[in-house]
């Protein structure tokens, strides 16, 4: 069963209407600019992302935690949809020819932090299956608005630094995968490393 890629609810009709504009992030809760953020260094450069820690704290400690055992380390952005999202964090995508990728979780599940946050240009979110409570290592990067995701996937950070990296995946050719998407990238995109460091330190 593939359990981990985004159950999409009239994404067709979506699509359509997807821009990649970045617009400012409704942060229900945030009472101030956390001080600890992630650095996803990829082949293609670097990302920054702040996160939402009130609003999903324990999904934030879960990214964390996996960051700092080094899990994400030789992933690979196995899922592109060209003005939608950018999927990873599949511990399978390490190896390019694993037939299950897209399928990997890092063995456990987290319960559901549903927010206010609204899921735009550069916001980072949790994958999940169908049960709202069945995201544990995958996430996505929206390279446009999906507000009907809005309420349903966990969106825990934003990109703060890096939106160039992010529009030249989202920009990488694909091919259709094995479930009939035309999102199975024809390149590795690799995450060689989610470093966890202060703010003042990522983008100076």
């Amino acid at each position: 069963m593939r359990c981990i890629n985004i159950h999409l609810l009239g994404a067709a009709m979506a699509l359509a209407l997807l821009g990649c504009e970045r617009s400012t992030t409704h942060m229900s809760k945030q009472q101030s600019k956390p001080s600890e953020v992630a650095v996803l260094d990829t082949t293609y450069g670097k990302m920054v992302i702040e996160f939402f820690d009130v609003d999903a704290p324990n999904t934030v400690a879960n990214f964390k935690k996996l960051a700092g055992q080094g899990f994400y380390e030789g992933t690979a952005f196995h899922r592109i949809v060209a003005g939608f999202m950018i999927q990873g964090g599949d511990p399978l995508s390490k190896d390019a020819k694993n037939p299950d990728v897209g399928t990997g979780s890092p063995g456990y599940r987290i319960k559901a932090e549903f927010n206010s946050n609204k899921h735009l240009f550069g916001v980072l979110s949790m994958a999940r299956s169908q049960d709202p409570d069945s995201a544990g290592s995958q996430f996505f990067i929206c390279l446009g608005a999906a507000t009907f995701l809005d309420g349903k996937y966990t969106a825990f950070g934003k990109l703060i630094a890096g939106d160039d990296v992010l529009k030249k995946i989202g920009d990488v050719p694909t091919r259709m995968s094995r479930s009939g998407e035309k999102s199975e990238p024809t390149e590795r995109v690799v995450v060689r490393k989610v470093t966890i460091t202060s703010r003042a330190e990522a983008l100076k």
